[in-house]
């Protein structure tokens, strides 16, 4: 639907109740009615009406002090409603899917949980190789595609606190153990925005993940296609890595992250 045509089915009153609840939200404060008339230039008496509605509602309350007007408890209300819903696997799955469809290869949801990745979701591979990794399942954050793409969002005190509790053990001849030299490379995966595990973990394996932001912009969870690693070179890694990262920019966007550009 175009701009015009989303404008002609709008309800103005319905659309200054939004308008008027969102500059509440965005001065974060309490507001009088001259204020807020001023503000958005509408007139004294249309914005005392929809306050009076949005008060009937519990969408906006009033101090008995100050007499001037902040949003209500019906807004805090619904967003732990909303909150309660947004359950990471089931807002993610859907994407997963798409994603596994159209690449084929074995796509893995997790998180950071005690200082390692924990797997909440995984699709297999829909070729013949299948990899073995289950739910539930912990691995390493150094030497991982996941982990290295959330330890590289984390805060510098963190990422030295998991350092320090998780030994840097060598699992394949490619695992990075020293620490100035996964500095550097969560440095780069800032930069480019994933990151790569080269057969790391598993000697046939590499993995590409990236980073799902929440609507703070923290990357609590990350996303990653796994595959064998003859398969995630040259063409093939640049149509994995962009397809990846778009689908994780749209779970970010769903999850209410939104990129300041």
């Amino acid at each position: 639907m175009s701009g015009d045509e989303r404008n002609k089915s709008h309800v103005q009153s319905v659309a200054r109740a939004l308008t008027l609840l969102n500059l509440l939200a965005e001065e974060n404060r309490e507001m009088s009615l001259t204020e807020i008339s001023k503000t958005l230039s509408w007139p004294k008496t249309t914005v005392h009406g929809l306050i009076a509605t949005l008060r009937d509602y519990y969408y906006v309350d009033q101090s008995p002090t100050t007499g001037c007007y902040y949003l209500g408890v019906r807004l805090f209300e619904l967003g732990n409603i909303v909150a309660r819903s947004w359950d990471m696997r089931t807002v993610a799955k859907p994407f997963m899917q798409g994603l596994n469809s159209r690449l084929g290869e074995m796509v893995q949801l997790a998180k950071e949980d005690k200082g390692e990745v924990l797997y909440l979701e995984k699709l297999d591979s829909t070729h013949m190789m299948r990899i073995v990794s289950e739910i539930g399942a912990r691995l390493p954050m150094h030497c991982s595609g996941l982990g290295k793409v959330l330890l590289a969002y984390k805060k510098p005190s963190e990422v030295k606190w998991i350092l320090s509790n998780h030994e840097m053990r060598q699992m394949t001849k490619n695992t990075i153990t020293s620490r100035e030299i996964l500095e550097k490379e969560l440095h780069k995966i800032r930069q480019q925005g994933y990151a790569i595990d080269d057969r790391e973990v598993m000697d046939s394996l590499r993995c590409v993940a990236a980073p799902i932001f929440d609507r703070e912009g923290n990357a609590k969870y990350a996303i990653s296609v796994s595959c064998l690693a003859n398969n995630l070179y040259g063409d093939r890694l640049d149509v994995v890595r962009d397809d990846l990262m778009r689908t994780a920019d749209s779970i970010s966007y769903m999850m209410g992250y939104r990129k300041v550009e």
